[in-house]
């Protein structure tokens, strides 16, 4: 198949100095947004009490763990800024993304033990579903540092019961275990109740000397008072009750290392388990990297620092959409499949680190006499019409039949609308594109370049109607909403205006109401907040757009459920639809 890999078509080209210059009003723009998100993870990082407080106790924090732990370079962090609930705390307590560990590809999360000592706290539930989610996506090892003293007990009805609560951990672990996919976790510190459930659930626990899991711990001492209600007397017997807890907390390594035999092995030192760890993972299952390489690992021709003098921070402003594909893929090379038809979507194959990937984009711009089903208007960028829907479905559809992986890139103003996108079947066409989704089963990630809009966000590989999109990224160009805010506006006050006019009475007011839901819009679709509400699971510089999608592609090789041989693919057979060498037919004369 070198015919196909090992050279594709060129892609993208360099910038002119002048674009660059033209450009470099955006590119502050963009670096304001990033340094307001940069400020925020710092925030983040820094939450709870102060890490040399944690080190003069003779303990790492987790941000120290994961350094220890993971081979330099190739975290990706996600979930960092994400606070679905807006708890006081200001992060969920936990803290994930893909890792490489000795060489092999994993999911890694770990407590916060700044915070709280690791406790659960509001938001922290849908985190970790998120977590598994990717997990159980990419088939990837799930790797857990444990150190959570149980739960926030003041707040305990955000936490607790519901079906996405904390608790959940228990059914999700089992499920990736019955498909096969391992589950470590080191564990430090005390874990009573909640903390417990983390501590007993993976496949392998690994124990540092002073770490214990409990069904609860000294702060659960005496269940409910007898008397129905606290005094004086009552009081002393909790405080005797705590004092003997606090001497001997159950659920210690003399008792799941001994006795039940819970704990794998136990260690003097907290870098001990984190090497024994380690060793784990190099035995987890994986191929040579080249039993799915289709070609040698290469860099772009030009470099992602340029995309921020492409991408334009005006929403209504175009861009090439190839030339940023370009800055993100190995050698910056395609295969392109049907560019002739939906000129409104992108969609080809591409290397990254060696891989095939799959990637879908919006394209910008004006389409002359498009969309064919009508003369009435002209198509335009980012919006999606009959063809660009009936191509994502054909595309989507070979990928899974080829087994190759995804990346969507999101720059989306909806699907054409009104009665002649109707007759032209655009409803049942967006439907079609996330059954074929559904069925294809294979990883995907997405990346909202600019806009994610409506339904359009949905079907474009939005995770609202997607089993199968492992994570979102966000940059500082990102806004994800319903409809444009001014749209909003006009939407939810034109009869309005129209009433107050024919009355006689002044507009002022429901301009003014108008300005505000504009402006609502907006300050709730920009990238922190969407990496808060969890829109985006993470806002990435576009630079480190390539480093996630590395981490994708390697993920999602490592250990595939489905093959598809390399021979018996037929993406690039129908992309390079011509004759192959050799096997022309003969001239006239030759007969």
């Amino acid at each position: 198949m070198k015919q196909y890999f090992a050279k594709m078509d060129d892609l993208g080209k360099p910038l002119k100095p002048a674009q660059i210059a033209r450009m470099k009003e955006n590119v502050a723009q963009i670096e304001e947004v990033l340094k307001g998100i940069e400020a925020e993870v710092d925030r983040v990082k820094k939450a709870g009490i102060p890490a040399e407080t944690v080190r003069k106790r003779g303990q790492m924090t987790v941000w120290d763990r994961i350094e220890y732990l993971v081979d330099a370079g190739t975290f990706c962090p996600l979930h960092t800024l994400y606070n679905p609930l807006d708890n006081e705390e200001g992060m969920t307590g936990v803290i994930d993304g893909l890792a490489r560990i000795n060489g092999k590809w994993c999911v890694l999360v770990g407590f916060d033990n700044k915070v709280m000592a690791g406790a659960w706290i509001a938001g922290q539930a849908d985190n970790n579903l998120r977590v598994t989610d990717m997990a159980k996506i990419l088939n990837l090892p799930l790797v857990w540092l444990v150190n959570c003293s149980g739960v926030k007990l003041t707040e305990q009805e955000k936490v607790y019961a519901n079906r996405r609560g904390n608790g959940t951990c228990f059914f999700r672990h089992a499920e990736l275990e019955q498909r096969g996919i391992p589950i470590l976790a080191g564990i430090y510190g005390t874990n009573p109740a909640g903390g417990g459930y983390q501590g007993i659930s993976p496949t392998i626990l690994l124990a540092h000397k002073d770490a214990n899991i409990a069904v609860g711990g000294g702060g659960i001492v005496s269940g409910m008072s007898p008397k129905g209600f606290f005094d004086e007397e009552g009081a002393e017997q909790i405080i005797e009750a705590t004092k003997h807890f606090k001497e001997v907390p159950p659920g210690s390594v003399g008792i799941h290392y001994n006795h039940t035999g819970f704990f794998r092995a136990v260690f003097e030192k907290e870098t001990e388990v984190l090497d024994a760890l380690k060793q784990y993972m190099a035995e987890m299952p994986a191929y040579n990297p080249r039993f799915f390489r289709v070609a040698e690992p290469a860099a772009p021709k030009y470099p992602p620092t340029e995309i921020s003098s492409i991408i334009s921070f005006n929403q209504k402003a175009g861009y090439d959409f190839d030339n940023i594909l370009a800055r993100l893929v190995d050698n910056s090379e395609n295969l392109e499949f049907r560019p002739d038809f939906g000129p409104e979507v992108y969609t080809g194959l591409v290397k990254v680190d060696g891989f095939l990937l799959g990637a879908i984009g919006n394209r910008m711009g004006m389409f002359a006499n498009y969309p064919e089903y009508t003369s009435k208007y002209t198509g335009i960028g980012g919006k999606l019409y009959r063809q660009g829907l009936i191509k994502m479905n054909e595309f989507v559809t070979q990928c899974g039949r080829d087994r190759v992986p995804i990346v969507w890139f999101q720059d989306t103003s909806g699907i054409d609308v009104g009665d002649i996108a109707e007759k032209a079947e655009l409803l049942g066409l967006g439907q079609s594109l996330i059954y074929s989704i559904e069925q294809t089963n294979v990883p995907m990630m997405l990346v909202v370049l600019r806009k994610g809009t409506a339904a359009a966000h949905y079907i474009m590989g939005g995770p609202t109607a997607n089993n199968h999109t492992a994570f979102t990224l966000g940059t500082a160009t990102t806004e994800i909403y319903v409809m444009h805010g001014e749209t909003a506006s006009t939407a939810s006050f034109s009869r309005r205006l129209v009433k107050e006019k024919e009355g006689g009475k002044s507009l002022g007011p429901i301009i003014d109401k108008m300005n505000e839901l504009a402006k609502e819009y907006y300050d709730k679709s920009r990238p922190f907040y969407c990496a808060k509400t969890g829109f985006v699971d993470e806002v990435v510089r576009y630079e480190a757009i390539r480093n996630y999608m590395v981490a994708f592609a390697n993920g999602v090789y490592q250990n595939p459920r489905s093959i598809c041989p390399q021979h018996h693919m037929m993406l690039p057979r129908l992309i390079r639809a011509q004759i192959v060498k050799g096997l022309e037919r003969p001239s006239k004369e030759a007969e």
